[in-house]
């Protein structure tokens, strides 16, 4: 089978990331000088070259691993045509929703995740907050496509894609895409909720391009104008410091399970259960504060 250079569109992407960051900033400056925060940017930006730097190294285990397994164990042989970059779209997506929604469930998984949810502002910025040490496990959610027999640099390209795709999504400057659009695609609408720490907007919209998993899934949550998206996290960490932000989640983790008096099956669900789980039943999850929110408010 021909394999067609593919340049790594990501780095391809680095300077229009910069310009349209700068131009977004000017405009929302503009607009309310109190809806943006530089230091906020700049720590965004500090997490998106550390993401880029540490990929360099995961990125090693990632192409072994899955050229490994599409070299020896693949299924089928799927070649470099239209109908197949149409196949892993859909399937590269499926993987990334279930990925997403897992590190919103999983506290392991949340602890580099919580990075991109550490903002209390939503920019364009915001899409380059990436974590430091999700790289080096993540990929375990797209082991099947390999298997299945989509080749190594189509996996990778399609990748790329999806988190090109998902830039642009992270503003507030856009309100609302057009209705048959919004019914199919993540849009900025959406995906606001998902960044919001407001009890009903918790855990919703983990889609990466196509909304449509979520409302298959039972996951999806429309932006409602009576309930302004409050960004961050339920305990915003309240520091512009790039090491605290990629790593205050680990070290929370491993303090519950170190000093928790409880057995050892109980400490180590500390890692497998969802954010907010305690030991003792005093935990609080997102799906208890959205139940609340709901009674509420009904």
């Amino acid at each position: 089978m021909e394999v067609p250079q593919i340049p790594n569109i990501i780095l391809y992407a680095i300077p229009f990331f910069i310009v349209t960051v700068i131009i977004e900033g000017r405009i929302i400056y503009k607009k309310n000088p109190k809806n943006y925060n530089l230091k906020d940017t700049l720590a965004s930006l500090s997490m998106g070259i550390g993401n880029v730097l540490l990929n360099v190294v995961s990125k090693i285990l990632v192409v072994l691993v899955i050229s490994f397994l599409y070299e020896n164990f693949r299924l089928a042989t799927i070649p470099f045509v239209w109908w197949a970059w149409l196949l892993i779209l859909i399937a590269d997506d499926f993987c990334y929703y279930w990925f997403h929604r897992i590190s919103h469930e999983s506290r392991f998984f949340w602890a580099s995740h919580i990075v991109h949810h550490s903002s209390k502002k939503y920019n364009l910025s915001t899409a380059l907050r990436q974590t430091w040490t999700g790289g080096f496990f993540s990929f375990i959610f797209y082991l099947a496509l390999p298997l299945i027999g989509f080749h190594p640099l189509m996996v990778f390209t399609q990748m790329s894609i999806s988190l090109l795709y998902q830039y642009w999504i992270h503003t507030e400057l856009i309100h609302k895409m057009p209705n048959s659009f919004e019914a199919i695609f993540n849009t900025p609408s959406h995906h606001r909720v998902h960044h919001g720490s407001n009890p009903l907007y918790l855990d919703r919209n983990h889609a990466g391009i196509f909304i449509i998993w979520d409302k298959l899934f039972g996951t999806f949550q429309a932006e409602l104008d009576e309930e302004k998206v409050v960004y961050g996290l339920t305990s915003n960490i309240k520091t512009y410091n790039p090491i605290t932000i990629a790593f205050h989640e680990w070290i929370s983790i491993f303090r519950d399970v170190f000093s928790s008096k409880t057995s050892l099956v109980k400490r180590l669900k500390y890692f497998i259960k969802p954010p907010g789980w305690k030991h003792d039943g005093t935990g609080i999850l997102s799906d208890d504060l959205r139940k609340e929110w709901l009674k509420n408010n009904s």
